[in-house]
């Protein structure tokens, strides 16, 4: 009669023990290895989070001759009322249009309003660097200011800035309306009966620096 062959129960406890071993090495390092995925992980969205602008702070300490540039300007873009924005394409292509911006704050912070089917929205999207320009043939000047834009979907601040009668070009003020917030950095000026006529040589306008 043949003897079934078995395993001697010290050999049975030592698989075991050696199979318990494996389990607890395996859910060690797998459970390490998932928190070095975590870490890596975390690692990774705070380095690709976009780096936040510094805020600038806009100066106030302007000297006389900066402040008399500043008020021919803001009478200027009074007088030229329509204004031209200017941003780039994704080839880096200038796009100039005329729009009905709002008048300047006091910082020449100035606001305008578009619709988000437009291409400056994406423009700016993709790249802020953007000119607001103003020409008074009646006052033989113009003013170009230099800055950024940024896209403003809020519509609390959407409700403030609005004018009568763009209800024809904006049917539904919450889906349809966009504004655009333009922060300037530097602004340039000619205005000839001021005598703000530029350098004799270069023609380079007078300029203003915010920050």
């Amino acid at each position: 009669m043949h003897s079934q062959r078995t395993t001697p129960l010290s050999s049975q406890s030592g698989i075991y023990g050696y199979f318990l071993l494996y389990l607890c090495i395996d859910l060690f390092f797998e459970k390490n290895m998932k928190n070095l995925f975590y870490l890596l992980l975390l690692f990774g969205l705070f380095s690709c989070n976009p780096k936040q602008e510094k805020q600038q702070t806009i100066r106030t300490d302007f000297t006389k001759k900066e402040q008399d540039i500043l008020s021919a300007a803001r009478r200027i873009i009074d007088s030229a009322y329509y204004g031209t924005l200017i941003t780039l394409d994704q080839d880096n292509q200038p796009k100039a249009r005329v729009m009905e911006p709002f008048r300047p704050n006091k910082d020449f912070t100035i606001w305008l309003a578009t619709t988000p089917r437009s291409r400056k929205v994406q423009e700016i999207r993709n790249n802020p660097i953007a000119t607001m320009h103003y020409f008074d043939k009646n006052r033989i000047g113009y003013v170009s200011l230099m800055g950024k834009a940024f896209i403003i979907d809020d519509d609390k601040i959407k409700s403030q800035k609005w004018k009568a009668g763009w209800d024809r070009f904006y049917k539904n003020q919450k889906d349809d309306y966009l504004l655009i917030k333009f922060i300037p950095k530097t602004l340039e000026l000619i205005s000839i009966p001021e005598g703000f006529v530029g350098d004799k040589k270069t023609w380079m306008p007078h300029q203003v620096k915010f920050y």
